[in-house]
Protein backbone atom coordinates (compact mmCIF):
# COMPACT_ATOMS: atom_id res chain seq x y z
CA UNK A 1 0.00 0.00 0.00
CA UNK A 2 1.37 3.40 -0.97
CA UNK A 3 -0.01 6.92 -1.09
CA UNK A 4 -2.29 7.62 -4.03
CA UNK A 5 -1.61 11.26 -4.87
CA UNK A 6 -4.59 13.34 -5.87
CA UNK A 7 -5.87 16.88 -5.55
CA UNK A 8 -8.90 15.74 -3.60
CA UNK A 9 -8.95 16.88 -0.01
CA UNK A 10 -9.22 14.23 2.66
CA UNK A 11 -10.82 14.23 6.07
CA UNK A 12 -8.99 13.09 9.19
CA UNK A 13 -9.17 9.82 11.01
CA UNK A 14 -10.21 10.41 14.61
CA UNK A 15 -9.05 7.59 16.89
CA UNK A 16 -11.49 7.68 19.80
CA UNK A 17 -12.01 5.47 22.83
CA UNK A 18 -15.13 4.01 24.38
CA UNK A 19 -13.48 5.05 27.69
CA UNK A 20 -10.07 5.92 29.07
CA UNK A 21 -7.55 3.09 29.22
CA UNK A 22 -8.88 1.04 26.28
CA UNK A 23 -5.67 1.21 24.24
CA UNK A 24 -6.52 4.32 22.25
CA UNK A 25 -3.04 5.86 22.46
CA UNK A 26 -1.31 2.64 21.43
CA UNK A 27 -3.72 2.29 18.50
CA UNK A 28 -3.24 5.91 17.42
CA UNK A 29 0.56 5.69 17.61
CA UNK A 30 0.51 2.42 15.67
CA UNK A 31 -1.82 3.75 12.98
CA UNK A 32 0.28 6.87 12.50
CA UNK A 33 3.48 4.83 12.31
CA UNK A 34 2.01 2.19 10.02
CA UNK A 35 0.84 4.75 7.49
CA UNK A 36 4.27 6.38 7.57
CA UNK A 37 5.88 2.95 7.10
CA UNK A 38 3.86 2.61 3.89
CA UNK A 39 5.10 5.92 2.55
CA UNK A 40 2.38 8.32 3.63
CA UNK A 41 3.13 11.77 5.01
CA UNK A 42 1.13 11.78 8.26
CA UNK A 43 -0.10 14.87 10.08
CA UNK A 44 -0.68 13.97 13.77
CA UNK A 45 -2.96 15.75 16.24
CA UNK A 46 -4.13 15.34 19.84
CA UNK A 47 -7.43 16.49 21.30
CA UNK A 48 -7.33 18.28 24.62
CA UNK A 49 -4.51 19.79 26.69
CA UNK A 50 -2.22 16.73 26.77
CA UNK A 51 1.48 17.57 26.43
CA UNK A 52 2.84 14.02 26.41
CA UNK A 53 1.14 11.99 23.68
CA UNK A 54 2.18 14.45 20.93
CA UNK A 55 5.80 13.51 21.62
CA UNK A 56 5.01 9.89 20.75
CA UNK A 57 3.18 11.04 17.62
CA UNK A 58 6.25 12.94 16.50
CA UNK A 59 8.48 9.95 17.22
CA UNK A 60 6.56 7.71 14.78
CA UNK A 61 5.68 10.29 12.11
CA UNK A 62 8.61 12.69 12.12
CA UNK A 63 6.07 15.55 12.14
CA UNK A 64 5.01 18.02 14.81
CA UNK A 65 1.83 16.97 16.57
CA UNK A 66 -0.62 19.77 17.32
CA UNK A 67 -3.21 20.08 20.08
CA UNK A 68 -6.86 20.77 19.27
CA UNK A 69 -8.63 22.28 22.28
CA UNK A 70 -11.60 24.64 22.19
CA UNK A 71 -11.22 25.75 25.83
CA UNK A 72 -7.58 26.77 25.55
CA UNK A 73 -8.18 28.35 22.14
CA UNK A 74 -11.56 28.46 20.32
CA UNK A 75 -13.47 26.58 17.66
CA UNK A 76 -12.12 29.01 15.06
CA UNK A 77 -8.51 28.55 16.17
CA UNK A 78 -8.93 24.75 16.29
CA UNK A 79 -9.98 24.79 12.64
CA UNK A 80 -7.02 27.02 11.77
CA UNK A 81 -4.57 24.76 13.62
CA UNK A 82 -5.99 21.67 11.94
CA UNK A 83 -5.86 23.25 8.48
CA UNK A 84 -2.31 24.49 9.01
CA UNK A 85 -1.09 21.20 10.44
CA UNK A 86 -2.74 18.96 7.84
CA UNK A 87 -1.79 20.98 4.79
CA UNK A 88 0.45 18.95 2.50
CA UNK A 89 -0.04 15.67 4.36
CA UNK A 90 -1.38 12.49 2.76
CA UNK A 91 -3.39 11.60 5.84
CA UNK A 92 -4.26 13.26 9.12
CA UNK A 93 -4.77 11.28 12.32
CA UNK A 94 -6.29 12.81 15.46
CA UNK A 95 -5.89 10.95 18.74
CA UNK A 96 -8.83 11.55 21.05
CA UNK A 97 -8.92 11.97 24.81
CA UNK A 98 -10.80 9.88 27.43
CA UNK A 99 -14.04 8.48 26.04
CA UNK A 100 -15.52 9.79 22.78
CA UNK A 101 -18.12 12.03 24.45
CA UNK A 102 -16.18 12.94 27.59
CA UNK A 103 -15.51 16.67 27.68
CA UNK A 104 -14.94 19.32 30.29
CA UNK A 105 -16.93 18.92 33.47
CA UNK A 106 -20.37 20.52 33.24
CA UNK A 107 -19.94 21.36 29.58
CA UNK A 108 -21.73 18.51 27.80
CA UNK A 109 -19.32 17.29 25.16
CA UNK A 110 -17.48 20.62 24.92
CA UNK A 111 -13.74 19.94 24.62
CA UNK A 112 -14.46 16.29 23.84
CA UNK A 113 -13.18 14.12 21.02
CA UNK A 114 -16.70 14.23 19.55
CA UNK A 115 -16.60 18.03 19.38
CA UNK A 116 -13.22 18.00 17.63
CA UNK A 117 -14.47 15.33 15.20
CA UNK A 118 -17.42 17.55 14.27
CA UNK A 119 -15.23 20.64 13.85
CA UNK A 120 -12.75 18.85 11.56
CA UNK A 121 -15.27 16.63 9.78
CA UNK A 122 -13.37 13.54 10.86
CA UNK A 123 -14.18 9.87 10.39
CA UNK A 124 -14.34 8.43 13.91
CA UNK A 125 -12.84 5.01 14.65
CA UNK A 126 -13.84 3.72 18.08
CA UNK A 127 -11.32 1.67 20.07
CA UNK A 128 -12.95 -0.77 22.50
CA UNK A 129 -11.27 -2.95 25.12
CA UNK A 130 -12.92 -6.34 24.60
CA UNK A 131 -10.96 -8.34 27.18
CA UNK A 132 -14.08 -9.15 29.18
CA UNK A 133 -16.90 -8.94 26.68
CA UNK A 134 -18.43 -10.80 23.74
CA UNK A 135 -21.99 -10.23 22.47
CA UNK A 136 -22.43 -7.31 24.88
CA UNK A 137 -20.25 -5.42 22.43
CA UNK A 138 -23.32 -5.05 20.17
CA UNK A 139 -25.40 -2.72 22.40
CA UNK A 140 -22.28 -0.77 23.31
CA UNK A 141 -21.53 -0.07 19.64
CA UNK A 142 -25.19 0.59 18.85
CA UNK A 143 -25.40 3.10 21.67
CA UNK A 144 -22.31 5.00 20.56
CA UNK A 145 -23.55 5.08 16.95
CA UNK A 146 -27.01 6.37 17.88
CA UNK A 147 -25.98 8.91 20.51
CA UNK A 148 -25.00 11.75 18.17
CA UNK A 149 -26.23 11.65 14.58
CA UNK A 150 -23.92 14.52 13.63
CA UNK A 151 -20.86 12.28 13.98
CA UNK A 152 -19.40 10.10 11.26
CA UNK A 153 -18.76 6.99 13.41
CA UNK A 154 -17.21 4.90 10.67
CA UNK A 155 -15.93 1.76 12.37
CA UNK A 156 -14.26 0.18 15.36
CA UNK A 157 -11.00 -1.41 16.45
CA UNK A 158 -11.42 -4.21 18.97
CA UNK A 159 -8.54 -4.48 21.42
CA UNK A 160 -7.39 -7.31 23.71
CA UNK A 161 -8.85 -10.13 21.67
CA UNK A 162 -8.08 -13.38 23.45
CA UNK A 163 -8.47 -16.08 20.80
CA UNK A 164 -9.84 -16.94 17.38
CA UNK A 165 -13.21 -17.92 18.85
CA UNK A 166 -13.30 -14.67 20.83
CA UNK A 167 -12.63 -12.78 17.59
CA UNK A 168 -15.51 -14.55 15.84
CA UNK A 169 -17.91 -13.70 18.67
CA UNK A 170 -16.87 -10.06 18.60
CA UNK A 171 -17.22 -9.81 14.84
CA UNK A 172 -20.73 -11.29 15.07
CA UNK A 173 -21.64 -8.76 17.77
CA UNK A 174 -20.31 -5.87 15.68
CA UNK A 175 -22.34 -7.13 12.71
CA UNK A 176 -25.48 -7.05 14.86
CA UNK A 177 -24.70 -3.40 15.58
CA UNK A 178 -23.99 -2.77 11.88
CA UNK A 179 -20.54 -1.46 12.78
CA UNK A 180 -17.57 -2.22 10.48
CA UNK A 181 -14.63 -3.86 12.26
CA UNK A 182 -11.42 -2.24 11.07
CA UNK A 183 -9.07 -4.12 13.34
CA UNK A 184 -8.84 -7.02 15.79
CA UNK A 185 -5.87 -6.58 18.13
CA UNK A 186 -4.67 -9.70 19.98
CA UNK A 187 -3.53 -9.27 23.54
CA UNK A 188 0.14 -8.28 23.74
CA UNK A 189 2.32 -7.82 26.80
CA UNK A 190 5.37 -6.45 25.01
CA UNK A 191 3.93 -3.17 23.72
CA UNK A 192 3.41 -1.57 27.11
CA UNK A 193 4.27 2.13 27.44
CA UNK A 194 5.53 3.25 30.85
CA UNK A 195 3.46 5.73 32.87
CA UNK A 196 3.84 7.92 35.91
CA UNK A 197 1.71 10.40 37.86
CA UNK A 198 0.95 12.81 34.98
CA UNK A 199 0.54 10.15 32.28
CA UNK A 200 2.94 8.37 29.95
CA UNK A 201 6.65 8.88 30.48
CA UNK A 202 7.46 11.60 27.88
CA UNK A 203 9.01 10.37 24.65
CA UNK A 204 11.98 12.70 25.12
CA UNK A 205 12.98 10.76 28.25
CA UNK A 206 12.86 7.48 26.39
CA UNK A 207 15.28 8.77 23.79
CA UNK A 208 18.12 9.73 26.16
CA UNK A 209 20.36 7.65 28.38
CA UNK A 210 22.41 4.49 27.94
CA UNK A 211 20.49 1.99 25.85
CA UNK A 212 17.13 3.68 26.32
CA UNK A 213 16.92 5.01 22.77
CA UNK A 214 17.21 1.56 21.20
CA UNK A 215 14.72 0.02 23.65
CA UNK A 216 12.22 2.84 23.01
CA UNK A 217 12.58 2.52 19.24
CA UNK A 218 12.06 -1.23 19.48
CA UNK A 219 8.87 -0.79 21.50
CA UNK A 220 7.50 1.71 18.98
CA UNK A 221 8.43 -0.65 16.15
CA UNK A 222 6.51 -3.49 17.84
CA UNK A 223 3.46 -1.23 18.26
CA UNK A 224 3.57 -0.18 14.60
CA UNK A 225 3.94 -3.80 13.44
CA UNK A 226 1.11 -4.88 15.74
CA UNK A 227 -1.22 -2.38 14.08
CA UNK A 228 0.11 -2.99 10.57
CA UNK A 229 -0.61 -6.72 10.88
CA UNK A 230 -4.04 -6.48 12.52
CA UNK A 231 -5.74 -3.32 11.22
CA UNK A 232 -7.20 -2.80 7.75
CA UNK A 233 -5.24 0.29 6.74
CA UNK A 234 -6.68 0.26 3.23
CA UNK A 235 -10.19 0.52 4.63
CA UNK A 236 -9.12 3.26 7.04
CA UNK A 237 -7.49 5.17 4.20
CA UNK A 238 -10.75 4.85 2.30
CA UNK A 239 -12.63 6.53 5.14
CA UNK A 240 -10.62 9.70 4.61
CA UNK A 241 -11.43 10.02 0.91
CA UNK A 242 -15.14 10.82 1.04
CA UNK A 243 -16.86 13.41 3.18
CA UNK A 244 -20.00 12.19 4.89
CA UNK A 245 -23.25 14.13 4.35
CA UNK A 246 -23.34 17.30 6.40
CA UNK A 247 -19.61 17.20 7.16
CA UNK A 248 -17.07 19.69 5.91
CA UNK A 249 -13.47 19.55 4.80
CA UNK A 250 -11.17 22.19 6.30
CA UNK A 251 -9.89 24.69 3.79
CA UNK A 252 -6.29 25.16 2.75
CA UNK A 253 -4.82 27.60 5.29
CA UNK A 254 -3.77 31.04 4.28
CA UNK A 255 -0.12 31.90 4.82
CA UNK A 256 0.55 33.37 8.24
CA UNK A 257 1.82 36.95 8.30
CA UNK A 258 5.10 36.27 10.10
CA UNK A 259 7.15 39.33 11.04
CA UNK A 260 9.94 40.30 8.67
CA UNK A 261 12.44 39.66 11.44
CA UNK A 262 12.16 38.79 15.13
CA UNK A 263 12.11 41.66 17.61
CA UNK A 264 13.50 39.70 20.56
CA UNK A 265 15.31 36.50 21.47
CA UNK A 266 13.28 34.37 23.86
CA UNK A 267 15.16 31.60 25.69
CA UNK A 268 12.92 28.55 26.12
CA UNK A 269 13.87 25.83 28.62
CA UNK A 270 13.52 22.50 26.84
CA UNK A 271 14.93 19.15 27.92
CA UNK A 272 13.70 16.05 29.79
CA UNK A 273 12.77 18.14 32.84
CA UNK A 274 10.87 20.82 30.89
CA UNK A 275 9.06 19.49 27.84
CA UNK A 276 5.44 20.65 28.23
CA UNK A 277 4.89 23.04 25.34
CA UNK A 278 2.20 23.25 22.66
CA UNK A 279 3.67 23.47 19.16
CA UNK A 280 1.23 26.16 18.06
CA UNK A 281 1.74 28.08 21.29
CA UNK A 282 5.44 28.42 20.53
CA UNK A 283 4.62 29.40 16.96
CA UNK A 284 2.29 32.12 18.30
CA UNK A 285 5.24 33.61 20.18
CA UNK A 286 7.22 33.58 16.94
CA UNK A 287 4.33 35.29 15.19
CA UNK A 288 4.39 37.95 17.92
CA UNK A 289 8.03 38.67 17.09
CA UNK A 290 10.13 36.28 19.18
CA UNK A 291 13.06 34.25 17.97
CA UNK A 292 13.04 31.09 20.10
CA UNK A 293 16.39 29.82 21.37
CA UNK A 294 16.31 26.62 23.39
CA UNK A 295 18.46 25.73 26.38
CA UNK A 296 18.68 22.92 28.94
CA UNK A 297 18.51 23.69 32.68
CA UNK A 298 19.89 20.19 33.21
CA UNK A 299 23.00 20.42 31.04
CA UNK A 300 23.76 24.01 29.99
CA UNK A 301 25.82 26.10 32.40
CA UNK A 302 24.78 29.49 31.02
CA UNK A 303 21.83 31.10 29.32
CA UNK A 304 21.97 31.84 25.61
CA UNK A 305 21.97 35.55 24.74
CA UNK A 306 18.34 36.53 25.21
CA UNK A 307 15.81 39.21 26.10
CA UNK A 308 13.41 36.98 28.05
CA UNK A 309 12.93 33.47 29.42
CA UNK A 310 10.05 30.99 29.16
CA UNK A 311 10.17 27.91 31.41
CA UNK A 312 7.31 25.54 30.70
CA UNK A 313 6.00 22.57 32.62
CA UNK A 314 7.48 19.13 32.98
CA UNK A 315 9.02 16.99 35.69
CA UNK A 316 11.47 18.99 37.82
CA UNK A 317 10.62 16.63 40.68
CA UNK A 318 11.93 13.65 38.70
CA UNK A 319 15.11 15.46 37.69
CA UNK A 320 15.61 17.45 40.89
CA UNK A 321 19.08 16.02 41.64
CA UNK A 322 20.36 17.03 38.20
CA UNK A 323 18.77 20.47 38.37
CA UNK A 324 20.21 21.00 41.84
CA UNK A 325 23.68 19.90 40.72
CA UNK A 326 23.70 22.47 37.91
CA UNK A 327 24.42 25.43 40.20
CA UNK A 328 25.72 27.52 37.28
CA UNK A 329 22.36 27.50 35.50
CA UNK A 330 20.46 28.04 38.75
CA UNK A 331 22.60 31.10 39.38
CA UNK A 332 22.14 32.35 35.82
CA UNK A 333 18.36 32.14 36.10
CA UNK A 334 18.33 33.90 39.48
CA UNK A 335 20.63 36.62 38.16
CA UNK A 336 18.42 37.19 35.11
CA UNK A 337 15.36 37.59 37.34
CA UNK A 338 17.30 39.91 39.62
CA UNK A 339 18.33 42.04 36.63
CA UNK A 340 14.69 42.49 35.64
CA UNK A 341 14.63 40.25 32.60
CA UNK A 342 11.06 39.16 31.74
CA UNK A 343 10.59 35.58 32.90
CA UNK A 344 7.41 33.53 32.49
CA UNK A 345 7.09 30.07 34.09
CA UNK A 346 4.30 27.49 34.15
CA UNK A 347 3.82 24.65 36.64
CA UNK A 348 7.13 22.74 36.58
CA UNK A 349 8.82 25.99 35.65
CA UNK A 350 7.29 27.59 38.74
CA UNK A 351 8.71 24.79 40.92
CA UNK A 352 12.16 25.30 39.38
CA UNK A 353 12.11 29.03 40.17
CA UNK A 354 11.38 28.35 43.85
CA UNK A 355 14.08 28.28 46.53
CA UNK A 356 13.73 24.53 46.90
CA UNK A 357 11.40 21.58 46.48
CA UNK A 358 10.70 18.95 49.15
CA UNK A 359 10.61 15.41 47.73
CA UNK A 360 10.28 12.32 49.94
CA UNK A 361 11.60 14.17 52.98
CA UNK A 362 14.58 15.78 51.24
CA UNK A 363 14.93 19.40 50.10
CA UNK A 364 16.51 19.99 46.70
CA UNK A 365 17.79 23.45 45.87
CA UNK A 366 16.19 25.09 42.87
CA UNK A 367 16.91 28.42 41.15
CA UNK A 368 15.99 30.58 44.14
CA UNK A 369 14.38 33.25 41.97
CA UNK A 370 11.14 33.12 43.98
CA UNK A 371 10.81 33.61 47.76
CA UNK A 372 8.77 30.40 47.86
CA UNK A 373 9.25 26.68 48.51
CA UNK A 374 7.49 23.81 46.76
CA UNK A 375 6.72 20.32 48.00
CA UNK A 376 5.54 17.11 46.39
CA UNK A 377 2.38 15.86 48.07
CA UNK A 378 1.89 12.32 46.74
CA UNK A 379 -1.48 13.12 45.16
CA UNK A 380 -2.87 15.52 42.62
CA UNK A 381 -3.61 18.98 43.96
CA UNK A 382 -5.48 20.40 40.97
CA UNK A 383 -6.78 19.01 37.69
CA UNK A 384 -8.86 20.51 34.93
CA UNK A 385 -9.70 23.58 32.91
CA UNK A 386 -9.64 26.94 34.66
CA UNK A 387 -10.42 30.58 33.99
CA UNK A 388 -7.95 32.89 35.70
CA UNK A 389 -8.44 36.55 36.63
CA UNK A 390 -5.33 38.73 36.77
CA UNK A 391 -5.10 40.39 40.20
CA UNK A 392 -2.84 43.07 38.77
CA UNK A 393 -0.91 43.91 35.62
CA UNK A 394 1.53 41.13 34.72
CA UNK A 395 3.69 39.95 31.81
CA UNK A 396 0.67 38.58 29.95
CA UNK A 397 -2.41 40.46 31.10
CA UNK A 398 -3.67 43.77 32.41
CA UNK A 399 -5.37 43.86 35.79
CA UNK A 400 -8.85 42.36 35.69
CA UNK A 401 -8.29 40.56 32.40
CA UNK A 402 -9.19 36.87 32.20
CA UNK A 403 -7.40 34.00 30.55
CA UNK A 404 -8.29 30.34 30.11
CA UNK A 405 -5.89 27.57 31.01
CA UNK A 406 -5.40 24.08 32.37
CA UNK A 407 -3.93 22.84 35.65
CA UNK A 408 -2.60 19.41 36.63
CA UNK A 409 -0.01 19.13 39.38
CA UNK A 410 1.01 17.05 42.37
CA UNK A 411 3.12 19.71 44.02
CA UNK A 412 2.00 22.56 46.28
CA UNK A 413 3.28 26.03 47.13
CA UNK A 414 2.22 28.29 50.00
CA UNK A 415 1.49 31.55 48.21
CA UNK A 416 2.27 35.05 49.40
CA UNK A 417 -0.80 37.27 49.43
CA UNK A 418 1.17 40.37 48.43
CA UNK A 419 2.38 38.83 45.15
CA UNK A 420 -0.52 36.65 44.01
CA UNK A 421 -0.97 36.47 40.24
CA UNK A 422 -4.44 35.02 39.77
CA UNK A 423 -7.79 34.13 41.21
CA UNK A 424 -9.10 31.21 39.21
CA UNK A 425 -12.24 29.10 38.98
CA UNK A 426 -12.19 25.50 37.80
CA UNK A 427 -14.72 23.70 35.62
CA UNK A 428 -14.35 20.67 37.93
CA UNK A 429 -14.48 22.09 41.43
CA UNK A 430 -16.46 24.90 43.10
CA UNK A 431 -14.87 27.94 44.68
CA UNK A 432 -12.11 30.38 43.83
CA UNK A 433 -8.44 29.36 44.07
CA UNK A 434 -5.46 31.66 44.54
CA UNK A 435 -2.49 30.96 42.33
CA UNK A 436 0.84 32.25 41.13
CA UNK A 437 3.52 34.81 41.86
CA UNK A 438 3.62 38.17 40.07
CA UNK A 439 6.29 40.78 40.66
CA UNK A 440 7.66 43.20 38.09
CA UNK A 441 8.86 41.24 35.06
CA UNK A 442 8.36 37.85 36.72
CA UNK A 443 5.20 35.75 36.37
CA UNK A 444 5.07 32.15 37.60
CA UNK A 445 1.93 30.07 37.98
CA UNK A 446 0.52 26.55 37.91
CA UNK A 447 -1.79 27.61 35.04
CA UNK A 448 -0.81 26.33 31.58
CA UNK A 449 -2.07 28.57 28.78
CA UNK A 450 -2.06 28.33 24.99
CA UNK A 451 -0.69 31.43 23.25
CA UNK A 452 -2.57 30.63 20.01
CA UNK A 453 -5.78 31.21 21.93
CA UNK A 454 -4.36 34.35 23.53
CA UNK A 455 -2.37 36.29 20.93
CA UNK A 456 -2.67 39.44 23.05
CA UNK A 457 -0.83 37.70 25.88
CA UNK A 458 1.90 36.59 23.47
CA UNK A 459 2.28 40.15 22.17
CA UNK A 460 2.42 41.59 25.69
CA UNK A 461 5.14 39.10 26.69
CA UNK A 462 7.22 39.85 23.59
CA UNK A 463 6.75 43.60 24.10
CA UNK A 464 8.05 43.24 27.66
CA UNK A 465 11.10 41.40 26.34
CA UNK A 466 11.70 44.14 23.78
CA UNK A 467 11.97 46.68 26.59
CA UNK A 468 14.92 44.92 28.25
CA UNK A 469 18.54 45.45 27.20
CA UNK A 470 19.93 42.24 25.72
CA UNK A 471 21.84 40.22 28.31
CA UNK A 472 24.91 38.35 27.11
CA UNK A 473 25.52 34.74 28.08
CA UNK A 474 28.54 35.85 30.13
CA UNK A 475 26.66 38.55 32.00
CA UNK A 476 23.69 36.26 32.73
CA UNK A 477 26.02 33.73 34.32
Amino acid sequence: MGPARSNKKSIPLVIAGSASGVGKTTAAIGIMGAFRRHGFAVAPFKTGPDFIDPGYHQAVTGALSRNLDTWLTSAKVVKEIYSRGSYGADISVIEGAMGLFDGRSGGGDACSTAEIARLTGGAVVLVVDCARTARSLAPLLSGFAAFDGRLNLAGCILNNVGSASHARALEAAAAEADMPVLGLLPRRADIHLESRHLGLVPAVENSVGAGSEDAFAETLERIVSHIDENVDLEAMRGLTRATAPGMHTPAVPQAAAMPAQPNVRLAVARDEAFCFYYADSLEALELAGAELVFFSPLRDVELPPCDGIYIGGGYPEIFAPGLEANSEMRGAIAAAVGDGMPVYAECGGLVYLCRDVLIDGRNHKMAGALPLSARMTGRWQALGYVEALARGDNLLLVSGERIRGHVFHWSAVDWRDDNLAYDYVSTRQPGVEKDGFNSGNLLASYVHIHFSGNPGAAARFVDACAGVKKVSAHAAG
